[in-house]
């Protein structure tokens, strides 16, 4: 018998080029609405785009367009590969 691990992580721990699949949003209050209004949905594909030279933000493809997101709100997005 063979299992198939998913391995998850925090979406801020992704490098470019990367692509993860949404499990869920960590963050409650006015910064988890707004990305839950981004398209932040369980679920849901995305794809590492590009880091800032300076870290942040991180840019993402998400249901077919861009976001930039700040890795402190990256960490509490927890996805799997």
């Amino acid at each position: 018998m063979s299992m198939v691990e998913n391995k998850t992580m925090n979406l801020d721990k992704l490098k470019p080029g990367q692509e993860c699949k949404l499990i869920d949003v960590h963050l409650t209050g006015a910064n988890g609405q707004r990305l839950m209004d981004m398209g932040f949905m369980p679920g849901v594909k995305i794809k590492v785009l590009r880091n800032a030279p300076l870290t942040d933000p991180v840019e993402l493809e998400i249901r077919g367009y861009n976001v930039s997101i700040r890795h402190a709100e990256a960490r509490y997005i927890e996805v799997s590969l």
